[in-house]
Formats: structure tokens, C-alpha cells, sequence
């Protein structure tokens, strides 16, 4: 590689993405062949426990390919954390951060170089059309960011994934920033910095079905919530204040319907259970909140690694067939 140009890093996590890899391997060299005058590249694929043959696949890639470095972890540690882990492999003067299963075109990353040239040092993906998403995805998707903008405390950009452009001096505040429940997109907005947006059309899965599930969604957007706001305890202080005035008030009117009739004592036990029934599930609700951020204030004081790798693969005339073997981070 030249060292009179500047370095772009694509990074990409992969899980078990075997029918996508090839294409996106292609795709995303075709891109980067076009910027060869101007720029040097390197591709870095973290496989985050991929137990099909994403791996195998990977090492041929790197074998034959010089411009190629694939970040084994050790086990699965998550889409967040892996895409971590290849930025901080990466060694590019710039890093772009996509995921391999082509549902975000290659053919942007140009475009986003282009605002980085122009003195941008965030350039994300905004997503005008999510083509092969269901309904209730685009719903939820929805009401997930309307909710974020009303109590995280840093401006997130709506309809923005993970697939973005970052520039040297924020890669290098991130590798600070060692939180255990990671929300990328988040953090890069928190790092401040001029950010720009590239509009794009997302394109259905190439082969494949989705990794994140109904499930690991729900815990991205709570990770997404509770990384940035500690508006969830405030509410659920609000939420206490308000239920123990209408208690107040409710004791009040039991105690004047009493005087009124004194003899109506007997009645309303259905209205009384269902109230004590919703202040049970009021307070169950309120220290799950409050237990939610326990867990995490648990987890950073563990120190653990973030992740671990089993072995970073490469061409030999890249630096050995074999590299850092073990190294945690």
C-alpha cells in the first residue's frame, strides 16, 4: 500500500452471512478499485462466531486477497460489539462501517468519501426507502426514533444505521470510550464533530434471513435508550408522584363517601383490587427501570473484556497468514 495516500478501512461484522459474503466481497472491491488513484484501502471482516461457513469463506478472501483482514472473535458477542472490534482493527486515515448482507448498497461509499473530503468527520446513511421490510418493522422502526428524540439527551439522526463513514479523530474517541452496552450510532453522535447525511435507498437482503430478531431489536433500543438518557428513572419518578396523588385522592373520597353513607363500606372490592393490581404492576415496572440500569453499572464495574479475539487472518505478504492470536480488548 502507498503511504502517500490516504487509507479508507470498510469494516464489516459478519454472522453467519456464507450466501452474502462473496457478493459483498465483490461489490465492495469493485468500489474501492474506482478510489484507487486516490486512495489506499484495506477491507476488515470481524466474524463474530459464525458457525456456518462464513469463516472458511473468509480466510479464501483473505488468501487471495492482499487488501483483506479478517478479525476472528472467539465467540459470539453481538453485532454492536463486533462492529467495534473491526474499528478498532481498522487503520485507515477514514473507516466505513457496513454490514455485509448488502441490505446497504457499496456504491455509496464514495459519495461519503466525497463529504469527507469537503471536511466532514461523520457521514452516515440516511435510509429513504427500506425496500423487503415488513410493515410492523417500519412501524416499530417509527415509533423506536420518535421515541429516542423525546429523551435521549444527544440529537440522533432519524432513519440512520450503523452504516456510516468515520473519520481517523473520531475512530480514536471511540477506542475511549469502553462501555459494555454498546449503541455505535449513538456514541458516534455523542462524539460531536461535523456530521453530514448521504440519502440512499436500502435494498432487500441478497440471500439470507435476518439476524437481528423481534428480540435483539427490543434490546438495541433499549440499549439505545437507557446508554443515553436517565429519563426512564425520571419518569418513573414522575410516574410515582402522579399514582400516589390520585391514591391521595382516592382516600379522600373513600373517607367522605363513608361519612355519607356508612353503611356502603362492603362495596367497590372489584374496584379496589384492580387498583392495587395496577400500583403492583406500577412498582414491579419502576424497579425493573431502576434494575435495568443496576445491571449495567454491574457489568462495567466487572472490567471485563469488550471482546476476544481468537486470531486476526491475513495474506502472508500483508503481515503473516496468522496474527494476533488471543488478544482481548
Amino acid at each position: 500500500m502507498s503511504s502517500d495516500r490516504p487509507l479508507v478501512s470498510v469494516v464489516s461484522p459478519v454472522y453467519q452471512e456464507e450466501q452474502c459474503i462473496e457478493e459483498f466481497h465483490e461489490r465492495v472491491s469493485a468500489c474501492l478499485t474506482t478510489l484507487a488513484q486516490q486512495f489506499d484501502h484495506e477491507i476488515v471482516y470481524v466474524n463474530d462466531g459464525s458457525t456456518d461457513r462464513s469463516l472458511e469463506l473468509l480466510q479464501t478472501i483473505a488468501r487471495d486477497d492482499d487488501h483483506v483482514r479478517v478479525v476472528d472473535l472467539s465467540r459470539n458477542f453481538g453485532h454492536q460489539v463486533a462492529l467495534s472490534a473491526g474499528v478498532d482493527h481498522a487503520r485507515g486515515d477514514v473507516v466505513v462501517v457496513i454490514d455485509a448482507d448488502l441490505q446497504d448498497p457499496p456504491e455509496v461509499i464514495p459519495e461519503m468519501i466525497e463529504k469527507w473530503q469537503k471536511g466532514f468527520k461523520v457521514v452516515y446513511g440516511v435510509r429513504v426507502n427500506r425496500a423487503g421490510e415488513t410493515r410492523f418493522k417500519l412501524f416499530t422502526s417509527k415509533v423506536y426514533y420518535g421515541l429516542i428524540d423525546r429523551v435521549s439527551e444527544v440529537p440522533l439522526p432519524r432513519q440512520a444505521g450503523d452504516f456510516r463513514l468515520l473519520d481517523r479523530a473520531v475512530v480514536d474517541v471511540l477506542a475511549r470510550m469502553p462501555e459494555r452496552n454498546r449503541y455505535v450510532r449513538g456514541m458516534v453522535a455523542w462524539t460531536g464533530f461535523a456530521q453530514c447525511a448521504v440519502e440512499y435507498e436500502r435494498d432487500p437482503r441478497f440471500a439470507g434471513d435476518t439476524k437481528y430478531t423481534f428480540r435483539k431489536m427490543l434490546h438495541l433500543a433499549f440499549d439505545g435508550i437507557t446508554s443515553f438518557s436517565d429519563r426512564p428513572l425520571r419518569l418513573a419518578t414522575q410516574l410515582g408522584l402522579i399514582v400516589m396523588t390520585a391514591a391521595f385522592a382516592f382516600a379522600g373520597w373513600v373517607i367522605v363517601a363513608t361519612i355519607v353513607d356508612p353503611g356502603g363500606g362492603g362495596r367497590g372490592w372489584p374496584s379496589l383490587m384492580a387498583v392495587v393490581a395496577l400500583l403492583g404492576g406500577i412498582q414491579l415496572l419502576c424497579i425493573g427501570v431502576l434494575g435495568e440500569y443496576i445491571g449495567r453499572i454491574y457489568r462495567e464495574t466487572k472490567g471485563r473484556p469488550l471482546y476476544v479475539v481468537s486470531e486476526v487472518i491475513e495474506a502472508p505478504a500483508a503481515g503473516g497468514s496468522s496474527g494476533r492470536n488471543g488478544e482481548s480488548v
